[in-house]
C-alpha cells in the first residue's frame, strides 16, 4: 500500500561542512521498487457499503501489488468463499477481482452479504475492508384510495408523500399530470419527508393533479403515487357544501378562516433531538402555519451559526450546516413569527463521531539489525477502539515474534531479521464504523539506486521554487548529497532546502541557478549517482492590461492585452468571459493583442479575463464591462385619489440598464382637444414611482411616464387609462389684447385667443368691450365667437380707446379682464417739417437741423423724421431719369441729425419729412449744399517697367476717388541692400498729368522700393509701394514668370502659347507627357526667346499634360496645363463648309440676326423703361444696412435713383455681370466708421444714431415716359 505523509523541510548549513542529509530509519512514503520482494499491498477495493445494480453483473474490485505477486482468497459472511463451486462466480487473471454474472441467471439477492479479500505471498498477507454487498430496490407505491379534500380558505393543510422504502432512499418531488414541478413559496413547501405543506390555503391551489414523485436515481426509475385532489372554499361555499353533500368525517377542518398565529406543522412540541454524524451534513428543519404565513429565523443559543458553512434552504425553513463537527453541537431555535405573534421550538444537536485518523499505520523498510515502529492512532466519538493483526490473523493468536513489542497502538520492533517480514493491520472501531488499515514490515539489504530518470531536465520561472527530484532507495536508508556542476563541492549553501525524499529545492530560482545538479545517494552496501539540468526562464507578464469599461448597448468595446514572455517558450493567450468560453458569436473577435465585441448586447456585460499560458507558467488579467443604456420605458400606470383637479399618477421602473434613473418625465395628452399631441406634465425624482397632479377643468387627461438615466431617455410608456375632468368657468382672460387701427375710421381690436385646453369647459366664447378714452361714454360690449379679431368702424381719426375682452364659457365668465388702451386708425400727416438748415462739417459729414410739425398735424403715432438727400448731377449726367436718393430716418421727436458718408467735393440737395404709422408727410423745400474737398484715395495701380542697368520707368492709373482736383504727386524711393537694410530716402514732386515716369542715374544691379501717393489742397493721399531691381548685364524684374499657358491641339499636334515678363535672353523649353501617366516628362528647347512652341508626333485622342521652363532656373517653371488632341479622322472627309446647304443656311441666319437688329434698333430709339430699380432692389448693397438708435442723430439710410438712369449709356467693353447686379465703388466714408458695425452712435455734438438703408426711387422728370413693359433692345443691352 502507498502511503504518504507530509515531508519536513532541513535547510543546508552555510558553513563548509558538505550538504548530508541524515535521515531517521523510519521513513515515510518510501516506495519499494517492485523488482525487489516485498509483502503484498492492496492498491485498489470496493467501497465497504456497495449497493449494486440487480440488472446487472456484480463486480467486487481487490487489486493488490507484491514481489513475488501475490494470491487472492475471499471470504463471505466470516467464512472462506470456495468460488470454484459457483459456476457464476470468476476471479479476474492476475487479480482478485470477482465477477458475478447473473445477468444470464441467478438473482442479485442471492449474493447479499459481507465480503473480504486476502492477498498473501510469501513475505505476509494483506487484507480488504469489509465489503457489505446489497442490491438496489427501488418498490412501487402500495395501493390505496385517496379521497378529494375540500378546504376553507386560509386553513393549513398537509398532502402525506410517504414514498416506499427503497435502497438507496429515494429522492422525492411534487409535480403535476404534466409533470411540471408545482410552484413553491413561503406559504407552500416540501418538507424533508416529502410531505407538501401549506401553511395555509387559498383559492388558486385548488387543482386535481397533486402527484408525488420518488426517483431512484441507481436504478435511474421514478415511481409515482396517486393524483390528490384539493378544492379550496369560501366560508359560504363550505356551508353549503356540507349541508348537501358531505359528513362531519368528510369534512377536512372546520375552522375560520380569520388570522391566527403561527403554530408549528413539524416538529412537534417546543423541543426534539437531533443527532448526527462528525463530516456529515446536518439538516434541521421547522414549518409552520399561520395566517399571514409565518416568516422563520434560526439561531444558536449561546453561539453563533458558522459563517461559511451554514446555508438556509427551503425559504428558510431548513437550516443546513456542512461538514459539521464536534463543535457544532448545541441547541438551536427555530422561530416562526407573523403580524400576530411568534411561536419558537429548540432542537437539541449531538454530533457523534466514527473513527477517523489521527496517524496511520505506514510501511517500514528496514535492514537487518535495525529498529523500527508501527503506530495506529484514531479518534471518534465514542472514542474507538484499537487492535492489531498480522498477515490478517489478530496477533494474539498469529505466531510468535521475539522481534516485537505491542505497546496499545504502538508495535515496537528491534533487531529485525528477514523473518519478520509481514503484513500488520489496525483496525479501529466504534459503534459507528471502523477503519482498517495494512502497513508492512520489509526486511532488506539493498544498495542504493536512484529511481528517477537520467538528465532529466527541469524548467522554472524566474524566482519562483524549483524542485530537483532524487527519488531513492536503499536499505539500510542511504544519505543523499546535492552537487552542482561537473567538477562542483557539495552544496552547503542556506539558500537550498533538500527534503526527507531526496528532493532538493531553490526557493527562489535565479538566472544563475541554471545548471547542472547531481544527486549521490551513500549506504554502506553502495553509492548511486544522478544528473539532472535546470534551466530558469523569464516569467510571463501581462504589459497592457484590458480595463473596466462602460459601454453603451449597440456600440463596440475593445479590451486591450499586451504580453510579453520568455522568448523560448511558446504563449497561448485565451480570452475568457465570467471564467467560461467566449460565446461562439461573430461579434467576438480575438486578434493579437485585443478583444473587440461589436453591437454589444445587454448579455455582453460581465468579467473579462486575458489569460496567457506557457508550459511553465501562467498570467490572468480581468476587467469588467458594463454594459449601459437608456432605461426600458415604465409600465403598469395606475391613476388613483381622481378628484376635480388633482389625480395621483403611479408606475412601476422599467431596467435601468446599468445606470440609475435620475428622474422620471410625466407628459399628459389632451385627447378632446390635441388629440395625439403629448406636453409636458411634470418632472419627479427618479426614486419616485408616485406623482400627484394639478388638473384643468374639461380636459381628457391620459398620461404617460419616461425614465431618464446618465445616458439619455426611455421610449414612452404606454398611456393611463383617460380621465375626464369636470367642466368650469374659464380661470383666465386672453393675452396680448391690442387696439390699432388698419383705416382712418376703425379700431382693430385683436387678442390672443385660449386654447382647448385653457377654455375649462364648452361653448367658449369672447366679451370685447370699448369706449374713447378722454370722455363720457359708456362701455359699447358685443359678445363674439372663438375668433382672434373684432374690427369697430365709424370712429374718429386717430383717438385713445379703453378696450377689454373676457372670455366666457357654457359655465361661466372668466374673472374681469385687464383695461388696455388703444388709438383709432391713423391718416397720413398733413405738415412738413420747417426752417430747415444744413452744416458741412467736413468734406464726409453735415449736420441737418429743422423744427417740429405740430403734433395734431401728424394724425398718428410720430415715427421720427427721414431725410431725403441726393448728389447733384453733372452735366454728362442730365438725360438719366433715376437720381439716386439716399434716406436716413431719424426716431421720434428729434429735430437734428448727421449726414455721413458724403462724398468730398461734391453738390447735395436734401428735404424733411415727418413719418407716422401710416407713412410720410409732405417733403419740405429742398435745400442744397456742398463738400469741400478731401483727400485722394491712393493711385489704382503702379507698376514698373522697362528695367536697364541704371534707370526704371513707372507707370501708373490715377486715383479711382481724387475727391478734389489733384494738384501733384509725390514719389520717395529708397535702395534696398542684400540684408534688407534700407538706403537714403529720395523725395519727388511729379506733376499731376502725368501718369509715366523714368528714374535715371540709378546703381546696377540693385533693388529699390517705391512709395507713390496722390495730393490735392486738402492734403495727401494713401500710398502704394512696388518694388524693383536693375540689372547687371541683363534685365531682370523684380518677380519673372510665366503665365497664360495655353495649348491648342490638333488631331496629332498643338500649338503651346504663353506669356513671359522678366529679363530678356532667355532660352524656353517646353515639357510634355502623357496625363495621369508615371513616365518621365519629354522636353523640347525652344530656339530663340519666342512665346510659342508646336508640338508635333502626339497621338489621337490622348490628354497631354504640358508645362514651360527656363533653361538654368529650376524655380523659373509656369503651371500645368492639360490639353487633349482629337479624334483620328477617316482618309475621306467631307468639308462642310463647301456644301451648297450649309452655305445657304449660314446666309439664312445672318439675315434673320439683321432684321432682328434693325427692330431692336427702332425700338431703342422709341425708349423704353430700363428696369434698373428692380434689379438693384433685388440686390441691394450689402453695406447699406439698417441703423437703429432712439436717439439717433443718424437714421436709417436708404438711396433711390432718378428715372434718368435708364439711359446711361454702357462705357466701351464693360458686361453687366451675369447675376444681374450692379459693382458698387468703394466710398471713403462708410457708415461703419459711424457705428457699431451697421448701427452708429454719436454724442450730441455731430454724432449720430439711426437707421441707414438703400432704396431706389422713381422721380419723373421732364419728356414723355413710357409704361410699357421694358423693350427687347433693353432686354439685350441687360444681356450684352
Amino acid at each position: 500500500m502507498q502511503l504518504k505523509i507530509m515531508p519536513k523541510k532541513k535547510r543546508l548549513p552555510a558553513g563548509r561542512v558538505p550538504l548530508i542529509l541524515f535521515l531517521c530509519q523510519m521513513i515515510s512514503a518510501l516506495e519499494v521498487p517492485l523488482d525487489l520482494v516485498q509483502p503484498p499491498t492492496i492498491t485498489q477495493q470496493s467501497p465497504k457499503d456497495y449497493i449494486v445494480d440487480p440488472r446487472e453483473n456484480i463486480v467486487i474490485q481487490c487489486e493488490a501489488k507484491g514481489k513475488p505477486p501475490p494470491s487472492f482468497s475471499w471470504t463471505r459472511n466470516g467464512t472462506h468463499f470456495d468460488i470454484d463451486k459457483d459456476p457464476l462466480v470468476t476471479m479476474r487473471p492476475g487479480s482478485g477481482t470477482l465477477v458475478i454474472n447473473i445477468m444470464s441467471e441467478g438473482k442479485a439477492e442471492t449474493y447479499e452479504g459481507i465480503y473480504q479479500c486476502t492477498a498473501r505471498n510469501e513475505r505476509g498477507a494483506a487484507i480488504s475492508n469489509n465489503i457489505v454487498i446489497r442490491p438496489s430496490r427501488s418498490p412501487l407505491w402500495t395501493k390505496e384510495k385517496l379521497e378529494p379534500i375540500t378546504l376553507q380558505n386560509g386553513q393549513p393543510l398537509v398532502l402525506p408523500c410517504r414514498p416506499p422504502v427503497g435502497l438507496p432512499p429515494a429522492i422525492i418531488f411534487w409535480m403535476d399530470n404534466s409533470f411540471q414541478r408545482l410552484p413553491q413559496s413561503e406559504r407552500v413547501s416540501q418538507g424533508l419527508n416529502g410531505d407538501l405543506y401549506f401553511s395555509n390555503v387559498l383559492p388558486e391551489d385548488t387543482r386535481e393533479d397533486y402527484i408525488c414523485y420518488a426517483r431512484f436515481n441507481h436504478t435511474q426509475t421514478i415511481q409515482q403515487k396517486q393524483p390528490i385532489s384539493l378544492k379550496v372554499i369560501s366560508v359560504d361555499e363550505l356551508n353549503d357544501t356540507i349541508a348537501a353533500n358531505l359528513s362531519d368525517t368528510e369534512f377536512y377542518g372546520a375552522k375560520s378562516s380569520r388570522e391566527r398565529p403561527p403554530t408549528f406543522l413539524t416538529p412537534e412540541g417546543n423541543a426534539s433531538h437531533k443527532e448526527e454524524l462528525r463530516g456529515n451534513v446536518l439538516s434541521l428543519e421547522c414549518i409552520a402555519e399561520g395566517l399571514p404565513t409565518p416568516i422563520i429565523y434560526w439561531i444558536k443559543e449561546d453561539g453563533i451559526l458558522p459563517t461559511n458553512r451554514t446555508f438556509y434552504r427551503n425559504f428558510k425553513k431548513t437550516l443546513q450546516i456542512i461538514q459539521v463537527s464536534e463543535s457544532d453541537s448545541g441547541n438551536y431555535q427555530c422561530i416562526a413569527k407573523n403580524a400576530l405573534g411568534a411561536i419558537h421550538h429548540t432542537i437539541s444537536v449531538t454530533v457523534k463521531a466514527a473513527p477517523y485518523w489521527i496517524m496511520a499505520p505506514r510501511n517500514l523498510v528496514l535492514s537487518p539489525g535495525e529498529d523500527g515502529t508501527l503506530i495506529c492512532r484514531a479518534y471518534g466519538n465514542p472514542k474507538p477502539r484499537i487492535s492489531w493483526l498480522t498477515n490478517g490473523v489478530p496477533i494474539e493468536i498469529a505466531p510468535d515474534d521475539p522481534s516485537r513489542r505491542i505497546d496499545g497502538d504502538t508495535i515496537i520492533f528491534s533487531n529485525v531479521q528477514e523473518r519478520s517480514s509481514a503484513v500488520y493491520q489496525c483496525n479501529a472501531s466504534n459503534e459507528y464504523g471502523y477503519l482498517l488499515a495494512n502497513a508492512f514490515v520489509n526486511v532488506l539489504a539493498e544498495p542504493p539506486r536512484i529511481l528517477t530518470s537520467e538528465n532529466t531536465l527541469y524548467q522554472v520561472i524566474a524566482n519562483r521554487p524549483a524542485f530537483l527530484d532524487c527519488a531513492f532507495f536503499g536499505s539500510p536508508l542511504p544519505t543523499i548529497e546535492w552537487f552542482k556542476g561537473a567538477k562542483g563541492s557539495a552544496l552547503h549553501e542556506d539558500i537550498y532546502v533538500l527534503h526527507e525524499n531526496g528532493t532538493l529545492e531553490i526557493p527562489v530560482a535565479q538566472k544563475d541557478s541554471t545548471g547542472t545538479y547531481t544527486c549521490v545517494a551513500r549506504n554502506k552496501l553502495g553509492i548511486a549517482k544522478n544528473e539532472v539540468h535546470l534551466e530558469v526562464k523569464d516569467p510571463t507578464r501581462i504589459l497592457k492590461q484590458p480595463e473596466y469599461a462602460i459601454v453603451q448597448r449597440g456600440s463596440t468595446v475593445s479590451f486591450e492585452c499586451k504580453v510579453k514572455h520568455d522568448h523560448t517558450l511558446i504563449a497561448t493567450v485565451t480570452w475568457l468571459k465570467d471564467n467560461g468560453a467566449l460565446p461562439n458569436d461573430e461579434r467576438f473577435t480575438v486578434d493579437k493583442d485585443h478583444l473587440v465585441v461589436t453591437d454589444v448586447r445587454d448579455d455582453d456585460g460581465g468579467t473579462y479575463t486575458c489569460a496567457a499560458n506557457t508550459t511553465l507558467d501562467d498570467v490572468s488579467a480581468s476587467a469588467e464591462l458594463s454594459v449601459v443604456d437608456v432605461p426600458n420605458p415604465p409600465f403598469d400606470l395606475e391613476l388613483t385619489n381622481q378628484l376635480d383637479k388633482s389625480v395621483q399618477l403611479s408606475w412601476t421602473p422599467g431596467d435601468d440598464n446599468n445606470s440609475p434613473i435620475t428622474k422620471f418625465v410625466i407628459e399628459y395628452e389632451d385627447a378632446m382637444h390635441e388629440a395625439g399631441l403629448w406636453h409636458h406634465q411634470a418632472e419627479v425624482s427618479g426614486t419616485q414611482t408616485t406623482a400627484q397632479l394639478k388638473l384643468s377643468p374639461y380636459v381628457n387627461y391620459s398620461f404617460r411616464v419616461m425614465a431618464e438615466n446618465s445616458i439619455g431617455r426611455s421610449l414612452p410608456s404606454e398611456g393611463s387609462e383617460q380621465y375626464l375632468t369636470k367642466a368650469a368657468e374659464p380661470d383666465k382672460n386672453p393675452t396680448a389684447v391690442e387696439g390699432l387701427g388698419s383705416e382712418p375710421d376703425n379700431l382693430v381690436i385683436t387678442w390672443k385667443p385660449l386654447n382647448g385646453f385653457e377654455s375649462n369647459g364648452p361653448g367658449l366664447q369672447y366679451r370685447v368691450s370699448w369706449r374713447q378714452r378722454d370722455g363720457d361714454d359708456e362701455w359699447t360690449s358685443v359678445v363674439v365667437a372663438n375668433v382672434s379679431k373684432y374690427i369697430v368702424s365709424g370712429t374718429p381719426t386717430f383717438v385713445p380707446y379703453l378696450i377689454k375682452v373676457q372670455a366666457l364659457n357654457d359655465v361661466g365668465f372668466a374673472p374681469e379682464p385687464a383695461v388696455v388702451m388703444g388709438h383709432s386708425g391713423e391718416d397720413l400727416p398733413m405738415v412738413a417739417p420747417g426752417n430747415v438748415h444744413v452744416n458741412v462739417l467736413n468734406s464726409t459729414l453735415a449736420e441737418v437741423q429743422w423744427d417740429s410739425v405740430p403734433l395734431k398735424s401728424i394724425r398718428g403715432h410720430l415715427q421720427g423724421y427721414r431725410i431725403y438727400y441726393w448728389k447733384a448731377q453733372s452735366p454728362s449726367q442730365r438725360n438719366r431719369r433715376h437720381v439716386e436718393k439716399k434716406i436716413l430716418t431719424f426716431q421720434g421727436s428729434k429735430t437734428h441729425g448727421m449726414l455721413p458718408g458724403l462724398e468730398p467735393f461734391s453738390h447735395y440737395s436734401l428735404n424733411v419729412r415727418v413719418v407716422n404709422g401710416k407713412g410720410e408727410g409732405p417733403a419740405s423745400p429742398d435745400r442744397a449744399f456742398s463738400t469741400p474737398e478731401g483727400v485722394p484715395s491712393a493711385p489704382s495701380s503702379l507698376k514698373i517697367v522697362n528695367p536697364t542697368l541704371d534707370s526704371l520707368t513707372l507707370e501708373w492709373d490715377p486715383p479711382s476717388h481724387p475727391n478734389g482736383v489733384l494738384t501733384e504727386y509725390t514719389l520717395k524711393y529708397q535702395p534696398i541692400n542684400s540684408t534688407h537694410e534700407l538706403g537714403p530716402l529720395i523725395d519727388l514732386k511729379i506733376p499731376a498729368n502725368k501718369t509715366r515716369w523714368t528714374l535715371k542715374n540709378l546703381n546696377f544691379s540693385t533693388r529699390y522700393k517705391f512709395y507713390f501717393y496722390a495730393q490735392t489742397s486738402a492734403g495727401s493721399g494713401s500710398q502704394i509701394t512696388e518694388e524693383a531691381i536693375t540689372t547687371m548685364d541683363e534685365v531682370q524684374a523684380v518677380n519673372p514668370r510665366i503665365s497664360n499657358l495655353t495649348a491648342t491641339a490638333a488631331e496629332n499636334s498643338a500649338n503651346i502659347s504663353w506669356k513671359y515678363e522678366g529679363p530678356e535672353h532667355v532660352i524656353f523649353y517646353v515639357e510634355y507627357g502623357v496625363a495621369g501617366s508615371k513616365e518621365e516628362w519629354r522636353k523640347e528647347i525652344v530656339n530663340g526667346s519666342r512665346s510659342f512652341f508646336g508640338l508635333k508626333g502626339l497621338m489621337p485622342g490622348t490628354a497631354y499634360k504640358v508645362q514651360v521652363g527656363a533653361e538654368g532656373n529650376s524655380d523659373f517653371v509656369s503651371s500645368e496645363a492639360v490639353f487633349e488632341t482629337g479624334p483620328a479622322m477617316a482618309s475621306r472627309q467631307v468639308d462642310i463648309a463647301t456644301q451648297g446647304w450649309f452655305i445657304g443656311l449660314m446666309c439664312a441666319v445672318a439675315l434673320l440676326i439683321l432684321i432682328l437688329l434693325i427692330v431692336c434698333f427702332i425700338r431703342r430709339n422709341k425708349g423704353g423703361k430700363y428696369p434698373v430699380k428692380e434689379k438693384e432692389d433685388a440686390h441691394a448693397d450689402p453695406e447699406i444696412q439698417p441703423m437703429k438708435e432712439d436717439d439717433g442723430t443718424f437714421g436709417e439710410y436708404r438711396s433711390l435713383e432718378s428715372d434718368a438712369e435708364d439711359h446711361k449709356p454702357l462705357k466701351k467693353g464693360s458686361r453687366t455681370p451675369s447675376d444681374r447686379t450692379v459693382k458698387k465703388e468703394d466710398s471713403d466714408d462708410s457708415l461703419v466708421d459711424y457705428g457699431e458695425g451697421v448701427n452708429g452712435q454719436f454724442n450730441e455734438d455731430g454724432s449720430f444714431i439711426g437707421q441707414y438703408s438703400g432704396k431706389k426711387e422713381k422721380e419723373p422728370v421732364e419728356g414723355n415716359e413710357s409704361s410699357e413693359a421694358p423693350s427687347p433692345v433693353n432686354a439685350m443691352n441687360s444681356f450684352v
